[in-house]
């Protein structure tokens, strides 16, 4: 009697332990996909176009000279998740690394090569002028570059079928949104390693 009693809870409670610990995993994946993601782009050419970004970094140098310091003004452009497109195929670059697959470990590694869940719609890259450097440097101004990782879900495994047995008429629990995060990083060259600025 007391074995019926105990088992379902400890049942209930040996599911939440290994669901948390799964989510735990996907979420620090998540996290270290974005560390990847943000040493990538900080290292590649802008996810936009040259044009557009160079025009967004140097948009108020007029009336500086060569060799001058870099204005402090704060200057942003974003593309991706709920910004305007970036370029595909630097997304595909920070994603899958340069080998245009998820998960399969080539080198150099993608952000998909860590955490195979996450998308593009779910990533946001913002350049933002940094002040550092001076105008008329080689390979364009020194940005911040920020990734940005939101509307990721984490899939339970079986978490929501043990609650159906004890709850029947609830409404589903399948998924866990991941919080947003961020991992910023200052920027190198902007270019790939196959051409020069």
């Amino acid at each position: 009697m007391e074995a019926l009693l105990v088992t379902p809870i400890v049942i209930l409670a040996i599911t939440v332990m290994v669901e948390l610990g799964v989510a735990m995993f996907q979420w620090n994946q998540s996290v270290k996909a974005i560390q990847i993601g943000a040493r990538a782009a900080s290292v590649s050419e802008p996810l936009m176009t040259w044009e557009t970004y160079e025009a967004a970094m140097m948009s108020d140098w007029s009336g500086t000279n060569e060799g001058d310091p870099t204005p402090v003004a704060a200057v942003t452009i974003s593309c991706g998740a709920g910004s305007s497109p970036c370029d595909s195929d630097g997304m595909d670059r920070l994603l899958t690394g340069g080998d245009g697959a998820c998960g399969e470990g080539g080198l150099p590694i993608g952000m998909c090569d860590v955490a195979p869940w996450i998308r593009a719609e779910n990533v946001l890259v913002t350049y933002s002028r940094s002040g550092l450097g001076y105008v008329g440097r080689p390979c364009g101004p020194v940005s911040t570059v920020t990734v940005e990782l939101s509307d990721v879900e984490v899939e339970l495994l079986f978490l929501d079928r043990v609650l159906e047995l004890f709850i029947p008429d609830r409404s589903p629990f399948e998924k866990i949104t991941i919080p947003r995060h961020r991992v910023s990083a200052t920027s190198e060259d902007l270019s790939n390693s196959n051409k020069s600025c």
